[in-house]
């Protein structure tokens, strides 16, 4: 199995003031307005946002270790060239980004995005102001496309109780640990089948994921929105991407490091060689825990977490394992968004800790507990 991701990162002042300049970065890089550039080992690509800069590394790897190489000297790269204009940061949001603070990416392919504000009004969080981590597993076939999706699904809330890295919105602590994931699955409130809620329905074949693919493109066309009946048009917190046979996990915020991003890498891949794992699979129940993960990160369901750990260590790799322990610490001392809301509420000034959590994704190092 191939792993591929990918990471959006805020751009920024010195002192974390939002910069959305993401096209001049990329054009003082290449010398156009282009959507995507290969950067050393990583390709740099817009997002909606002009706030935020994808990072994608420039090709699937067998390992984690692999991905991490690209990634870093990615990073480093950035970091030697830029030092001196501009800050990246990770987290799943923002922290004190407010919408007047951002402007929308207006050159090649804006007519996607000038869609999707006519139907859903962007101006909102739930499009501006988010960062996520995605996963990209590949498949060998439907059979293992199918046992892959159906373990991946049930494995969602428990992922984004690890991953939770967005308490703080406009600069105070909001009400849950993930409020990306709060603000994202309402974001197309007006056709519900996109998001779905971010956990999906279980399929048995490769058909009943189709069916509900073309009732996302029947609804979009309603409000003239052909435009977007696209596979990457579903926003749920896992889809397909036939064209690049993976499966994409959507489901997770952005970490602030690659070391933890990797860290959730491993830990997937480990469990999905798992043979049995003995979770929920009806949806209700699913739906139940993923509000529980958003709203409280990992606290509430640290029993559950500590099961999948072991199963995780027992069928990692090498490779896998040199990583696992950043999970370990996120299980037992709480998501990143804990570890922030209990460093605030302690006193600590906001502008401080984000220093301290953009030297971490500069450093490749965990933010953990004290």
């Amino acid at each position: 199995m191939t792993i591929g991701t990918e990471h959006e990162f805020s751009i920024n002042s010195r002192n974390f003031t939002p910069l959305p300049v993401s096209d001049e970065i990329i054009r003082s890089i290449c010398g156009s307005y282009a959507g995507e550039i290969l950067f050393g080992d990583v390709n740099i690509g817009k997002e909606l946002q002009k706030t935020v800069l994808e990072f994608v590394p420039k090709t699937p790897s067998d390992t984690v270790a692999g991905l991490e190489r690209q990634l870093v000297q990615g990073i480093a790269k950035f970091h030697h060239i830029f030092h001196e204009r501009y800050t990246l940061l990770g987290l799943g949001m923002h922290p004190t980004l407010t919408l007047d603070q951002t402007s929308l990416w207006d050159h090649g392919e804006k007519e996607y995005y000038e869609t999707y504000d006519r139907i859903f009004n962007i101006r909102q969080h739930g499009w501006l102001n988010v960062q996520a981590l995605q996963i990209n597993l590949s498949y060998a076939s439907e059979k293992d496309l199918v046992t892959q999706y159906n373990r991946i699904r049930a494995l969602l809330p428990y992922l984004v109780a690890v991953t939770a890295a967005s308490p703080v919105v406009e600069g105070a602590l909001g009400p849950a640990c993930d409020n990306r994931l709060r603000f994202y699955r309402a974001n197309q409130e007006k056709i519900p089948v996109i998001c779905n809620g971010i956990i999906p329905k279980a399929i048995d074949r490769i058909a009943d994921y189709r069916r509900l693919e073309g009732e996302i493109f029947t609804e979009l066309k309603k409000y003239g929105g052909e435009i977007l009946c696209e596979e990457w048009v579903n926003s749920a917190g896992l889809i397909v991407r036939s064209s690049r046979r993976c499966l994409e996990i959507r489901a997770l915020d952005e970490q602030e490091c690659i070391r933890s991003d990797m860290a959730v890498c491993a830990f997937v891949r480990a469990l999905l060689r798992c043979r049995r794992l003995d979770l929920p699979d009806d949806r209700k129940t699913l739906l139940a825990l993923l509000e529980v993960a958003v709203r409280n990160g990992t606290a509430a369901i640290r029993p559950e977490l500590d099961r999948l750990y072991t199963a995780a260590w027992d069928h990692a790799t090498a490779d896998e394992r040199q990583y696992l322990p950043v999970i370990r610490e996120r299980i037992t001392h709480g998501s990143l968004a804990e570890l922030i809301r209990k460093r605030l509420e302690a006193g600590s000034p906001l502008n401080s800790l984000l220093l301290e959590l953009s030297s971490c994704l500069y450093e490749n190092r965990p933010f953990l507990q004290d």
